[in-house]
Order: structure tokens, then sequence, then C-alpha cells
């Protein structure tokens, strides 16, 4: 090993080193040839199973509170239910004609903590080791999920423990989605970015489907296992991204291919100074010579830097501040396009199962599974919608067209969904597809693109920051629809639809201005084209 990679070697951050089930794996793989030669293809792999798996237990987490709703304000409207025990007629202190308002409190403190503590968490993510983060907030999530359910364990009826509990499940659950992204981003190229973050992002309909199955299998026995059972779930994968989880690259050796070619050459030359057998020894000495990713010096090499700031590698860089994100073209339009969309899916996500059972004759359980196939829709409707961005590379486009569908269709379930289950399973399918795909598209695909925008000069580390900004926005606008949908539907549901129509309007106006630039450059390629 050279001397100056010994001395870079102490000044790297031990936070980043090699996770420790990734050094067993190493020590196992030596004898195979085959990991050699696909080794930045397996661990691309891992990135991609691991991340999607801790996003679906995030969401895993949150669903099981829209499932209880119906349970824990039960109808005791006869005299005959009163005889049954406490839990067939609610649980205090939601078992008042409040009942819905106390709900919408519940939301809103999950909510709101979550979207003012998801800009805090962008900042933090640039800066500390995405594999403790990720696990030290999966691992946390599942406390405070755990804790929710032993309300009913230990006879908690103090509105205010609830509240505590959903706050700091809020908090907690704000290390997800930058870690993720972050991670992704890393990792993935920008080649089939939109079709790649479509079908990963199916993670969040996924863990919703999830959490719904497993909190309805449980919600009419003891609807404390509904949290429970999620909390040590997730908790269980925050340790398994503890022991797998390779938040950088470099640690092991690898370079994606949408590293800079400088980049490269830096590490062949370390290469060549090791054994190809001895993977865990190479990753270390590659590290070692990556932190400060300069070239070997040489007598031409000047002793002052006469330009510093390029002697850092393409895809880092410092962490910028959340003002000049803002300044970043499409930031603004799609963190605000996204507060109304986000508004839309997350009053779904929330209060589907109860309008479900209050507008059908069917009970919590199958209230909750029809619920899930909204989520379906959102699969197919994140993976369409990233495929035709990735083709025509017009995303804002693309959004306005998904939100300009979704007005009318929402309309049409309001009036004709509960005429049938059959009519009920097209059209809840139908608007997960409008009404998921653009949050999906803007949520994944767009705030990596933004957050790897030319004007960062391929500063990676911008990226978390960006992720945070847009998906904070987005969360103020979920911790807003579920509190409206709350108050207005003790007076209306068909009030709470013309709510959501309208927030989809919104979104769509707030898109005109990218789409009509995005149109321009497409006529302007398309008459260079024809004149040459």
């Amino acid at each position: 090993m050279r001397p100056s990679a010994s001395r870079t070697r102490k000044m790297s951050n031990s936070y980043n080193d090699i996770p420790i089930g990734i050094r067993v794996l190493q020590s196992f793989s030596r004898q195979c040839p085959r990991f050699h030669a696909r080794k930045e293809l397996c661990y691309k792999m891992s990135i991609f199973l691991l991340t999607f798996l801790a996003y679906a237990c995030y969401h895993m987490s949150r669903k099981p509170i829209s499932v209880v709703k119906s349970v824990l304000h039960g109808n005791c409207s006869n005299t005959q239910a009163r005889l049954h025990e406490a839990g067939d007629c609610g649980y205090a202190p939601f078992d008042g004609s409040d009942s819905k308002t106390l709900f919408g409190m519940l939301d809103s403190a999950f909510l709101f903590s979550y979207a003012i503590a998801m800009f805090m968490s962008g900042f933090i993510a640039e800066r500390v080791s995405l594999r403790y983060f990720l696990s030290m907030g999966m691992i946390m999530t599942g406390v405070f999920t755990y804790l929710f359910g032993l309300a009913r364990t230990s006879n908690i009826h103090s509105l205010s423990y609830f509240i505590f509990v959903q706050i700091f499940a809020g908090i907690f659950q704000t290390t997800g989605w930058p870690g993720v992204v972050t991670l992704v981003g890393r990792w993935f190229g920008k080649e089939k970015r939109g079709l790649i973050f479509g079908i990963w992002n199916s993670h969040t309909s996924i863990g919703n489907i999830l959490g719904t199955l497993i909190a309805a299998h449980y919600v009419e026995k003891d609807w404390a296992l509904s949290f429970v059972v999620p909390g040590i779930i997730i908790g269980a994968v925050g340790f398994l991204l503890f022991l797998f989880l390779v938040d950088q690259p470099e640690i092991v050796g690898c370079y994606p291919q949408h590293v800079t070619h400088e980049r490269r050459n830096v590490a062949n030359e370390s290469d060549v100074d090791h054994d190809d057998d001895d993977d865990e020894e190479q990753a270390r000495h590659t590290e070692a010579d990556q932190v400060s990713y300069r070239p070997a010096p040489t007598e031409r090499t000047p002793i002052l830097s006469r330009q510093p700031s390029r002697e850092r590698p393409a895809g880092h860089g410092r962490p910028i501040s959340l003002v000049d994100a803002l300044y970043i073209p499409g930031v603004v339009e799609f963190s605000l396009c996204l507060f109304f969309t986000k508004l839309v899916s997350y009053t779904f996500m929330y209060w589907l199962p109860l309008y479900i059972q209050s507008s059908s004759t069917l009970g919590p359980e199958l209230s909750a599974d029809l619920s899930t196939l909204f989520d379906v829709g959102g699969i197919l409707g994140a993976i369409a919608a990233g495929y035709v961005s990735d083709l025509t590379g017009m995303s804002a486009t693309v959004c306005t067209v998904m939100l300009f569908f979704a007005s009318p269709i929402l309309l049409m379930y309001q009036q004709y969904g509960a005429l049938s289950v059959t009519i009920s399973v097209l059209l809840l399918i139908i608007v997960g597809i409008f009404v998921n795909g653009p949050y999906a598209l803007i949520t994944t695909s767009v705030s990596a693109e933004l957050g790897q925008h030319s004007s960062l000069e391929s500063n990676s580390n911008a990226l978390a920051t960006v992720t945070a900004i847009i998906d904070g926005t987005g969360s103020i606008g979920a911790a807003v629809g579920p509190l409206l949908a709350g108050l207005i539907s003790s007076h209306s549901w068909q009030n709470v639809f013309y709510m959501l129509i309208v927030a989809d309007i919104i979104a769509m106006l707030l898109l005109m201005r990218l789409v009509v630039k995005e149109c321009t450059t497409l006529r302007r390629s398309t008459t260079r084209i024809r004149i040459e």
C-alpha cells in the first residue's frame, strides 16, 4: 500500500466500513469466480432489493391505523352490542361522537411531524452513513409502531399518549425516503431511470398492501396485533440492513457506469497493487485510495492546485443548503405539485377502508382487503409513468396528462363505486393508476433527476436535500388531506371527493410552465432533425 493511501485511510470515516454481513459473504465468495466477474451487478441487486424491502416496511407500518379506525369507533347503537366486550363498542377515547375529529388529530400528528422533520432528515442524510441512518430509523419506527398496539394490552386510553406515539413515529419515518432514494441514485445511472424507479417504487403500494392485509387479519380479533406484528417486522428488517447494506460503491471497489472516467482511472491504478482473489482486502485498499480521489503525484504535479474545486470527484462534493436547492430549475414546481398529489393519495391511504365500510355493507376486514386494489393500481401507474417518461423525456407532461384523467375518474368512483363489488374493484384499480402514477414519478425519477441536475456540477451529495425538499413539501399536503377529510366527512363524503378533484386540478396547473417548456424543446428538436 502506498504511503499516501495509508494516510488517507486514517482520515476516512469509520462509519463507512464494510458491513459485517458483507464481510462474511466475501469470505465465502473467494472461491467463486462468477461473483468476482459480476461483483457490481450483485451489489446493485442487493441495493435494489434491500431498499425495496426497507421502504415497503416503512409503508407497511403506516397502514394499520387506517384499518383499525373502524374498530376503535365501533357501532354501539343497539343494546345487544353493548352487552358484548368493550372492543365491540369501540375503544376510548375514540368511541364517542367526535371520533372522526380525533382520528384526524392522530393522522395530523403523524403527518405534520413527518413533513417538518423531513427537511431536517435530508440535511442529516447527506452527512452521515446511510446504513446507520436507515437501520436506526427502521428500528425506532418499529418501537413506536409497537407502542401504539401496546396501548390496548396496557389498557391506556389517554389521547396524549396516542398523539405522542404518532409524533415520534412520524419523525423516525422520515429516515426512509431520503436514504433509499440517495442509495439508488448512487448505484444506478440515468439510463432507463424512469422505468427502474417505476418498478422500484412499487414498494410503496406493496408495503401498503402488506400493512393492510396484516392489520385486517387481526383487526376483529385483537387490534393490538395489527400494530405489534408490523412493528416487529420493520425492526427486524432494519437490523438486516445494518448487516448487509453497502451505502457507498467505493467501499467494496465498485464504480457504477455513471461515474466519470477520471475516477475509474484512479481505481484501476490502485487495483494494480492488489490480489484479485482477496476481495475484502481489495475493497479496503480501494477505499483508502479513493478518499481524496487524486492521481499519484508526478514531477509535473503543481504544489498548489490552481482549481481546488476540480479535485473533488464527479459525483461528490459539499452538501448544499436548502435555499441553494430551491434554485435548481423545476424543484419548486414539482414540490408544489407533489403537495396536492400526495394530499389526494394519502387521503385515500388513511380513509379509504372506512369510506368503503360506510358506503357499503362490508365489514372492517373485507373493506380493508378491497382497499388494497387502490395500491395495486398504484403499482401499475408507477411503472407506466416511469416507462412513458423514459420514452419521451417529458416527466411534467406525463404527470399532467395523468392528473387530467384522474379528476373525472375520482368523480366516477364516488358516484358508481358503491353500486357493486365488481364496479368498485375496476374503478379502484383505475383510480390507483392515475392518482399514484404522478406521485410515484415525482418522488422517484424526477427527484433523482433534479438532485443530479447539470447546475450542480455532478454533486450527488445534493440528492438527499432535493429529495427531502420535494417529499417534505408533499408530506405537508399528505398531512392536510387526511385532516380535512376527517372534518369534511362528518358532513358529507361527497364533499371530500370534490376536495380531491380540486387538488388534482391545482396540481396539474402548477406544472403547466414546465409542460410548455418540454413541448417547446420537443418542437425545436423535431425541427432541427427535419432541417438536417
